[in-house]
């Protein structure tokens, strides 16, 4: 669903210029000294209505008002502008015009009149509030606080300002206290469409789903003629699961406005929800006629063909998307996973899309950038394996000090036929310098030890749903789940991204024999997109962690889910396995990679002993289980050897043993185990606030 209908996009670029020239003129004019008008002066409050400039000037202004009622942003800032340059000080239209900026989403231009209409009714509180919210909007939370603060000194139950004070709070982080604050106004005004449903809206984000539910419902009732407050109704019903009471709001309010257009885009949505898929797309293919740069369309009719499995028009529609929109990394992540799926692995469409991140890959390089070079060269491989940049991808490997795992990619190349002289000369240097490696002494080949020891599973639970991209859970899943593939710690139990709720997850993963289970859901606005991941323990079900990433701008997706990644890695407790000892001493399977450091004092855990705590991250195992200690001597890329020394009267040290950290933050249960867990994450909080930016628009939309 796209968020056109509730707030029009951002200005077209001939809009833009045009709007742009006519600002600049009446600001010129607001700066030039007043000139008084000819049949009457101006005054800050707006002119007078006797014939002349002035009429003029307020006819404008009444234009300009009827077309925002119809939320008509363009019109209505042209009537505006034009009754500025008649009276630059009509400071009504000053702030009308700090309205229509701020619904285009142009918060920079919205605060520049905000600021003058403050200046021209210094007094105004209205006004005051106008701009915390625009700052708000911005980013600026320091400053929206501090008017807010102020217009609350001064009139301690402004409603303005308490929205203002709860939007501010949504920004923050804090949904709990916006909560408190409306559910005040909800007490104060019972009938304020906007009290009942932004309270709706914020309840529904904290999981209160029979609050939020109680709360719409009172205003669909007050207000049953209000096609807008029929549509955020059905947005929670639809969040909620509720389909079919959504599907029938979203009726009725397209049967109120018939060019809803955000009704239309939802309605859509849901159709796909409730697996109508030839509804969906049709729905699709009427917001394509209305707006053919609708890339949340196009988007969504490639999902309906896809589960139609009409895979080449899939490809089609979603290549279609993203010639709409180069950067929605949505309907490109969508249509590469299909390409992979649904294709050879000779086939020519892969090298084509493959291209798109081997170019950004070298502009990454270029740059010095070179762990977004290697995220850009994995996508890339992945669809085009065969291709000639693996060379490339193997070159950052030697760079960054892992000559092993460069003559690993180049002998892969080597076996798909695809070396030249230059990658076979490679090969016979770096295989001659790597004679005397940790591992050769060792004879054993990195490559195929298991070293990955946690087992984890990603999922996306099928009631979450964003309201851009419909799924946007299962892509964001399945670009989380693609990143750990590459973690040398982490081995990924497929039991299928999409799940139906959280039982079927909780019992998939059991049964798959995964250690946890990590939930990953996704908020997003047109300019911005918040990641949360919440952590299982799989044998148990019960809560381990949660990870959150909220990033804005470009490659906004990418970036939430290498960070999302970047916590659940350092988050799991250093496991290794003691692959072989010869005396006194052990080699096992983690080196420099992994951050393992020579002289460091690991514990040898019988084989089998340790297992997952049954609540939040960590290991458990009793101090009978501890058989020794491995002070690492030498450490190789992914490898590293260490004195062994036992515990006890008898050496029970033994090939297969596992090897885990010193316990940072160690307890003792009642039956005498060990409990011990990483300090990083231990409280399983996430390291970033959990930011909601759909909620932040749809509040900010909801006037």
């Amino acid at each position: 669903m796209s968020f056109r209908g509730l707030r029009r996009p951002l200005l077209r670029p001939l809009a833009r210029s045009a709007l742009t020239v006519a600002c600049a003129a009446v600001l010129a004019l607001i700066a030039a000294p007043a000139v008084p008008a000819a049949n009457g002066p101006s005054t800050a409050n707006g002119p007078s209505t006797a014939n002349g400039p002035s009429t003029a000037a307020f006819a404008s202004y009444e234009l300009g008002r009827t077309a925002m009622l119809v939320e008509d942003w363009y019109g209505a800032a042209e009537h505006f502008l034009e009754a500025l340059r008649v009276n630059p000080s009509y400071v009504e239209c000053v702030s009308s015009l700090a309205e229509c900026y701020y619904s285009l989403g142009e918060f920079d231009q919205a605060l520049s009149w905000a600021r003058k209409a403050r200046s021209l009714s210094r007094g105004s509180t209205a006004f005051a509030n106008l701009e915390a919210f625009i700052r708000t909007a911005m980013g600026d939370l320091a400053g929206a606080d501090a008017i807010i603060r102020e217009v609350l000194s001064i009139e301690p139950n402004n409603r303005e300002a308490s929205f203002a004070a709860a939007e501010l709070d949504i920004a923050r982080g804090r949904a709990g206290d916006a909560a408190v604050r409306y559910r005040e106004a909800a007490r104060r005004y019972p009938d304020d469409r906007r009290a009942l449903l932004s309270l709706a809206l914020v309840l529904g984000s904290l999981g209160d789903e029979e609050g939020a539910r109680s709360y719409a419902e009172r205003a669909v009732a007050l207000h049953a003629d209000d096609h807008r407050v029929l549509f955020y109704a059905a947005y929670l019903d639809s969040a909620a699961g509720r389909l079919d009471s959504a599907a029938k709001r979203l009726e009725a309010a397209l049967s109120l406005k018939g060019d809803f257009a955000v009704a239309r885009s939802l309605l859509a949505t849901v159709r796909y929800r409730r697996g109508e898929w030839e509804e969906a797309a049709r729905l699709a293919d009427a917001a394509i006629a209305a707006d053919r740069s609708d890339v949340s369309a196009w988007y969504l009719k490639g999902l309906a063909l896809e589960r139609q499995k009409k895979y080449p028009e899939a490809r089609a529609v979603l290549a279609g998307a993203v010639a709409v929109d180069g950067e929605d990394e949505f309907a490109r992540a969508t249509l590469e996973n299909l390409i992979v799926a649904t294709t050879r692995t000779e086939a020519p469409e892969r090298a084509r899309w493959a291209k798109y991140h081997f170019d950004r890959a070298r502009d990454f390089l270029s740059r010095n950038l070179s762990d977004q070079a290697i995220y850009e060269y994995r996508r890339g491989l992945r669809l085009d394996p065969y291709a000639k940049e693996r060379a490339a991808y193997a070159e950052i490997m030697r760079t960054l000090g892992y000559p092993a795992k460069q003559l690993a990619e180049l002998r892969f190349m080597q076996e798909l036929g695809k070396a030249d002289r230059a990658i076979n000369d490679a090969v016979e240097t770096y295989d001659s310098l790597l004679a005397d490696a940790l591992h050769r002494r060792w004879d054993v080949d990195p490559v195929t030890l298991p070293s990955r020891h946690w087992n984890i599973a990603v999922v996306s639970i099928a009631s979450q749903s964003a309201a851009i991209h419909a799924d946007s859970g299962r892509v964001a899943a399945g670009l989380v789940k693609d990143l750990l593939v590459h973690d040398g710690n982490i081995s990924v139990i497929d039991i299928g991204i999409p799940q139906p709720g959280f039982s079927a997850a909780f019992r998939a993963a059991r049964e798959a024999g995964a250690d946890y289970f990590l939930a990953v859901s996704a908020a997003e606005s047109e300019r911005d997109l918040s990641l949360h991941a919440r952590l299982y323990v799989a044998r148990t079900g019960s809560d381990a962690a949660e990870y959150a990433a909220f990033r804005t701008g470009s490659d906004r997706l990418r970036n939430s889910a290498r960070r999302i990644v970047d916590q659940l890695s350092v988050s799991l407790p250093f496991r290794s396995t003691l692959v072989a000892r010869k005396a006194g001493v052990g080699l096992m399977d983690k080196g420099k990679i992994d951050g393992v450091k020579a002289e460091t004092v690991y514990e040898i855990i019988r084989k089998g002993a340790a297992a997952p705590l049954p609540e939040g991250i960590g290991l458990s195992y009793t101090r009978n289980d501890v058989v020794g200690t491995f002070t690492t001597t030498e450490t190789d890329e992914s490898i590293s050897a260490g004195a062994l020394a036992r515990i006890g009267f008898f050496d029970r040290i033994a090939a297969g043993d596992e090897i885990v950290a010193l316990p940072v933050k160690a307890g003792m249960a009642k039956d005498g185990s060990v409990q011990a867990a990483q300090a990083a994450q231990a409280d399983g909080k996430p390291e970033e606030p959990v930011l909601d930016p759909e909620l932040r628009y749809l509040l900010r939309t909801l006037r």
